[in-house]
């Protein structure tokens, strides 16, 4: 049985109102849904920008890439509507299932998957390629928010909430972390922030913190590779002279550093970028740098501004609102995932974080990241569908 978001606790972690009301005939999120088009729309110009350098080099066009994009693009918002359409209590129910598939797929990638720049994240089938780390984590915040609903009675007991529910996201996070580390550590701050949200015991919650810090230690440690970016990392702000700036390890960020600053207020011009030639991974990986060369601080603003309408957006109306807890802490869940991947890009092209290779959703060139990226958006808009109230900035 699912539990309700009326407990008071919960309630006054997102300001929810106890007030429960019929929610039949609601209505979708518009300024969600026109926000997420803004991106994709955004983000179809900034990879035309950026992968003219990458198609020369493969032998192939700018605007034949552009138009896989936009197809990709085009199967994400479908996806989207459908997910919209399907009430997130049914989704919810093969979770569990989802999760152990994601398992398999994992297993798999490390035995058979494609090596990309070092690491293998992707799994080819029948021509098709895509990332199962995506999958999993999709997976795991939809199962982890059904866990969370179904223990609220025990939630604070350590044998028959904590210990199970940390069973799962373990073996998740673990099994992305031996070969995606960034993209682990920030599903694992996405569940711990759920299982706050949860009403899980903080003391719990804060030893896991710890541990987390111990192992997320020991991974970076294990490989030459997660050392010389944190190295890299640390020089670039302590020292910007230092020649592990100006080293292969530095190569990257510094080449963001220098697009960011060609774009000053208003940028160079749609389509003028320089850096795109010189950074790896610009359609993807850094693609906000080459935004923040083309259209300058204005215009990267703007994008930013977009994620934290989403977020506002998630969390006080969407997640508010919800009609129980399970659809409160899928919205959390959702809603994080979206923006977190959104913040930790833009902060990697200015120098804020280390290099992690984390997509920007919806921006970014790539498909599974969109898919998936697109499922999330279908639920936060069906959790508004089922809200508890009716505002005037939803459509049907």
């Amino acid at each position: 049985m699912i539990y309700t978001s009326s407990n008071s606790d919960i309630n006054s972690i997102l300001g929810t109102s106890p007030n429960e009301v019929e929610t039949k005939g609601r209505k979708s999120d518009r300024v969600l849904l026109v926000s997420v088009i803004f991106l994709m729309m955004f983000g179809s110009l900034a990879v035309y920008s950026s992968i003219a350098y990458f198609a020369q080099g493969h032998g192939t066009s700018a605007g034949s890439l552009v138009t896989g994009h936009i197809f990709k693009l085009g199967i994400a918002f479908f996806v989207m509507l459908i997910v919209s359409k399907i009430d997130y209590a049914n989704l919810a129910k093969f979770s569990r299932f989802a999760v152990l598939i994601s398992w398999l797929l994992l297993i798999a990638v490390m035995v058979y998957g494609d090596m990309v720049f070092g690491a293998k994240r992707s799994l080819s089938i029948g021509g098709f390629s895509f990332q199962p780390s995506s999958f999993a984590a999709v997976a795991l915040i939809i199962h982890l928010s059904v866990l969370i609903s179904e223990k609220q009675d025990y939630i604070k007991d350590f044998k028959r909430s904590f210990l199970p529910i940390m069973i799962w996201v373990s073996i998740t996070c673990l099994l992305i972390a031996l070969e995606d580390f960034s993209s682990a550590a920030l599903l694992m701050a996405i569940s711990l922030f759920l299982m706050f949200v949860g009403r899980m015991s903080v003391l719990q919650i804060s030893a896991i913190v710890f541990i987390g810090l111990i192992g997320g230690t020991a991974l970076i440690m294990s490989t030459e590779q997660r050392q010389s970016r944190v190295v890299q990392y640390v020089n670039q702000i302590t020292d910007i002279n230092n020649t592990n700036f100006e080293s292969a390890a530095g190569y990257q960020a510094q080449q963001a550093h220098i697009a960011v600053a060609q774009g000053q207020l208003f940028g160079v011009g749609v389509g003028k970028s320089t850096q795109r030639d010189f950074l790896p991974a610009p359609y993807n990986d850094f693609i906000f740098a080459i935004i923040a060369e083309e259209y300058g601080m204005m215009g990267s603003f703007a994008v930013i501004l977009v994620y934290v309408l989403i977020l506002f957006r998630g969390f006080a109306f969407i997640a508010r609102n919800a009609r129980d807890l399970l659809g409160t802490l899928l919205a959390v869940g959702a809603t994080l995932m979206i923006t977190l991947y959104g913040f930790v890009n833009a902060a990697v092209a200015v120098g804020l974080f280390p290099v992690t290779g984390l997509p920007m959703p919806f921006i970014s060139y790539g498909g599974t990241s969109m898919l998936f990226a697109g499922i999330m958006i279908g639920l936060l808009m069906n959790i508004s569908k089922n809200s508890r109230n009716s505002k005037e900035f939803y459509i049907g």
